[in-house]
């Protein structure tokens, strides 16, 4: 096995380790590391990206849920569209993309860059708005569901949905904030909740691709249940760090590693 192999999968441990502390952003991680280090075209690693991604979530879902973690109502909100979304964008959408979507003389947005530049563009928005976000006390959450309320969780949700669909991510990093800032729900409720939601939309995104694509099954269980040990060191490691240091760190982190992935892509 070669160095960058070996560094490949000692991401996939900090896959799990970064789902655990920030309900998020495993993501920003996988799909970079098959794509650089383990050389998967950005098509197949967003594929997988949602099963090690949905999978390693999964495992910390039924950590919280036995700890009581998860606001469910909320979950089952967010997710039902967003999951809707995602599958139909998985299916449909990815597998009819043209190789080439335009050429500007020299210039050709392949699908992969197009993919890649977006993925990067997302991770941005929403680790800005994770450090901008003022902290939300503990008693400071939406008690009533009324009809604007679900409109608002609802629009969120298929965006998101539309979004982590093409860049083959859980959507945590786009997740935790709209949970945070519109929900208003304080960040570690948020963290779980997330985890839920990314679980079931990761997993039911990933059923899309099945027909579009030659899984290696081998290599991506073997990934996944490196990450999985991973999300059992973030979880423990979580309960150690204050809510507002996870929140300014998540964003901070995002906004690194879209930057990596735009110099990367156009440099």
């Amino acid at each position: 096995m070669e160095a960058v192999e070996i560094i490949g999968y000692f991401g996939a441990l900090v896959v799990g380790l970064v789902l655990g502390l920030i309900g998020g952003g495993g993501s920003i991680l996988t799909v970079p590391i098959l794509v650089y280090f383990l050389g998967f075209n950005p098509i197949v690693a967003t594929a997988y990206s949602l099963f090690v991604v949905g999978s390693t979530a999964l495992v910390g879902t039924l950590k919280n849920i036995r700890q009581k973690k998860i606001d469910f109502k909320t979950a089952l909100v967010f997710a039902i569209p967003s999951i809707i979304t995602v599958f139909m964008v998985r299916s449909l959408v990815i597998p009819n993309l043209p190789e080439v979507i335009f050429t500007l003389g020299s210039f050709q947005l392949t699908n992969s860059l197009f993919i890649m530049l977006l993925f990067a563009l997302i991770m941005f928005l929403a680790g800005w708005s994770m450090i901008k976000s003022r902290e939300i006390p503990e008693d400071d959450s939406i008690k009533k569901f009324d009809v604007n309320y679900y409109f608002a969780i609802g629009s969120q949700a298929i965006g998101i949905g539309v979004l982590a669909g093409l860049v083959g991510a859980g959507g945590g990093f786009l997740i935790v904030p709209a949970l945070v800032l519109l929900v208003k729900l304080p960040i570690k409720k948020a963290i779980s909740t997330s985890l839920f939601i990314i679980a079931i939309q990761s997993l039911v995104g990933f059923l899309g691709d099945l027909k579009t694509l030659t899984i290696d099954w081998k290599f991506l269980i073997t990934f996944t249940l490196i990450s999985i040990i991973g999300i059992f060191i973030g979880l423990a490691l979580s309960k150690k760090i204050s809510p507002k240091r996870l929140k300014k760190g998540f964003g901070y982190f995002t906004i690194v590693m879209a930057t990596y992935i735009l110099y990367k892509e156009l440099f």
